[in-house]
């Protein structure tokens, strides 16, 4: 039987790959031995999350710039896209130095470093996620006080708690929370232990679950809302319905996007260690770099004052269209 070529995977112990060579050819001599085949000296994979790391940041480099540079984009909501932006900058930076320390630079402090700045960009990124769900509902539940200087603290709060966490649970790979002395006890992202995995994919699934509750609460404010629009203007229950199922769609859209990204990755680092082929790891892990890719669109890009920045930085104005648009309470 033909032996598969193997791959430089990065992002797990090489020890599996030799382990299998040497238990095949340690067979019955009976069995003729085929010389093996080239190492494969780069991973598609590592191309692929290289590509999507390169997209990543210059996506989001975008939404940075212009958030930073224009001075009006200082509310609470622009804060927190801000720091989703970063974090996912970050991450996309991350996976760049990944790949160029993996196959140019290889060393173990290397790795600690890369791996670290990864996990604290995507637990930024998520945290950054939940704090635009709080966000939005308390700028709907508190609509008449949502805009004062104690909502300006409480977002400055978030973002200090969120991003000291995240930097914090990066550190963790560095300060010695590791599997390279034990691979036995290596997740199926090395370094980080099985232990270290279980408690990142716990803390997002309880992350998801409060989003998922935030959201229920505001798809019943904006329903709620749409409702009395349409009785003090005299709207058809037509028009009414239409409305509100635009908003429960994009909340819907917002959710199951990010469920979708993130959920194969998270269910599978709690049943999977090191042992497991290293191709499952990089099928779920690719898509929850996807959710860096669709968070620009689904909160920088849809936004209609970033789109005003946008327009002004392209062609120097503001298409009519835009500058007359009202918003509804399906803009959530």
């Amino acid at each position: 039987m033909n032996e598969e070529p193997t791959v430089n995977a990065s992002w797990l112990p090489q020890d599996r790959v030799e382990a299998s060579s040497t238990e095949n050819a340690s067979g019955s001599s009976l069995v003729p031995v085929l010389e093996p085949e080239p190492e494969l000296w780069v991973n598609p994979w590592d191309i692929v999350l290289c590509t999507s790391g390169t997209l990543i940041s210059c996506e989001n480099a975008v939404v940075v710039l212009i958030i930073f540079h224009n001075p009006s984009l200082r509310a609470p909501m622009f804060l927190l896209i801000g720091s989703l932006a970063l974090a996912d900058l970050l991450a996309g930076i991350g996976l760049i130095v990944n790949f160029v320390f993996a196959y140019l630079l290889r060393s173990e402090a290397t790795k600690l470093v890369t791996v670290g700045l990864i996990v604290a960009s995507f637990s930024a990124s998520v945290g950054s996620l939940l704090a635009i769900t709080v966000d939005r509902y308390l700028s709907l539940y508190y609509a008449l006080t949502y805009n004062s200087e104690r909502t300006v603290t409480f977002t400055y709060v978030m973002l200090v708690l969120l991003w000291g966490a995240a930097i914090c649970i990066g550190l963790l790979p560095v300060m010695g929370w590791n599997c390279l002395r034990d691979e036995s006890t290596c997740s199926v992202i090395r370094p980080l232990t099985k232990n270290n995995a279980a408690v990142l994919s716990v803390s997002f699934l309880l992350m998801f679950a409060l989003m998922l509750q935030l959201y229920i609460q505001i798809c019943k404010i904006v329903m709620r809302h749409a409702h009395q629009i349409a009785l003090q203007h005299h709207f058809l229950a037509t028009s009414h319905y239409v409305t509100t199922r635009k908003g429960v769609s994009t909340l819907a859209i917002i959710l199951g996007t990010f469920a979708a990204c993130w959920m194969p990755f998270t269910l599978y680092s709690l049943i999977a260690d090191y042992t497991y082929p290293s191709i499952y790891t990089y099928a779920t892990l690719l898509p929850a770099t996807y959710n860096s890719i669709i968070n620009p669109v689904i909160y920088a890009f849809r936004n209609q004052e970033i789109q005003k920045a946008l327009w002004l930085v392209c062609c120097g104005c503001i298409p009519s269209n835009l500058s007359q648009r009202a918003r509804s309470p399906s803009d959530v």
